[in-house]
């Protein structure tokens, strides 16, 4: 069992009246990319603030590499490393000189410094444009440079929020894939927010979705899927369209969810796997005539918007009630 990195318990911060951060339990482990998802004003962006110790909780408390952010904030923030949605990079200034500022402030020892920011721009793709001044940068450019910034002084434990937003398909997936290494190849610990599920899917090992400063959900794809019902998702192709009683007869099994169906195109919700073949044994038997079977697993952007739904409609309950 790999060791929780973030733990935090009924994590609370207020501004004035407005909630932003309600009560978050939760915990990171060391190694996995971890994905804070929610809309805009969920609570995501002040939570990463909470986690370095640049705000103070109003309630709860967190541990954050075992130490506590709100009075070890500075010990905190020399071992991560933080990647904002707009990145504060000096425009004025070449990559190179960007870099060697932030190494300077991270008291990186010279000769290292140049050694390690010489490496971050090649790795970064930064090599040849390493004395142009930044403002003349693209956007994707100057997203790798800060995230280069925020790796310069090899932080185990990454904040990164919205990586690639604003950014062009080639750029996106530049900073997707370094995202991907520097978990899988490094060991490092991210913790990502995005709004782009997509590209959770692809990076995170475990997500957790935010609404209102509140935690709805939190757990694997799979995990999340099983709970809420969704199961696998079976596409069944059919060559004609299906009998009255072959509808009546899948509901009848004890393993079967949602079941929505066109003329020739029938998709089931099933357990698991292993539901598949009384779901076939079933239509045939009925008289469908099969041409496909496609189970697969519900994307996170359809168990996404599920969980935001049954929270919605548990909301308009409890506010229904007298």
């Amino acid at each position: 069992m790999r060791v929780p990195v973030i733990e935090t318990e009924s994590l609370a911060r207020s501004f004035g009246p407005v909630r932003a951060v309600d009560g978050l339990t939760f915990q990171v482990r060391e190694g996995e990319v971890f994905g804070l998802l929610g809309p805009n004003g969920a609570g995501k962006t002040t939570t990463v603030r909470l986690l370095n110790g640049v705000l103070r909780p109003s309630g709860g408390r967190a541990r954050v590499l075992g130490l506590d952010p709100a009075q070890d904030g500075c010990r905190l923030r020399q071992q991560t490393g933080v990647l904002t949605e707009t990145p504060s990079l000096y425009e004025r200034l070449t990559a190179r000189e960007n870099l060697a500022l932030f190494g300077a402030l991270y008291a990186i020892p010279e000769p290292d410094l140049s050694r390690r920011v010489a490496r971050m721009l090649e790795e970064f793709g930064l090599a040849d444009r390493a004395d142009d001044r930044v403002g003349e940068f693209s956007k994707g450019m100057k997203q790798r440079l800060a995230l280069a910034r925020a790796l310069l002084h090899e932080p185990p434990l990454l904040f990164l929020d919205e990586p690639t937003a604003g950014l062009d398909p080639e750029a996106s997936r530049q900073v997707t894939e370094m995202i991907a290494r520097l978990s899988r190849r490094e060991g490092r610990t991210v913790l990502l927010c995005t709004h782009h599920l997509s590209e959770a899917q692809r990076l995170c090992d475990r997500v957790a979705v935010m609404d209102r400063g509140r935690l709805l959900a939190l757990g694997t794809l799979e995990e999340l899927s099983r709970s809420l019902g969704t199961g696998l998702q079976v596409g069944i192709g059919l060559q004609a369209p299906l009998p009255d009683t072959a509808v009546a007869a899948l509901r009848r099994l004890s393993s079967i969810g949602d079941i929505r169906y066109t003329s020739l195109q029938l998709q089931v919700s099933v357990a698991d796997e292993e539901a598949v073949p009384a779901v076939v044994e079933t239509l045939v038997r009925e008289g469908a005539r099969i041409l496909s079977v496609v189970p697969r697993q519900p994307s996170l952007e359809e168990v996404y918007f599920t969980i935001r739904r049954v929270a919605q409609d548990a909301s308009c309950a409890t506010e229904a009630i007298p």
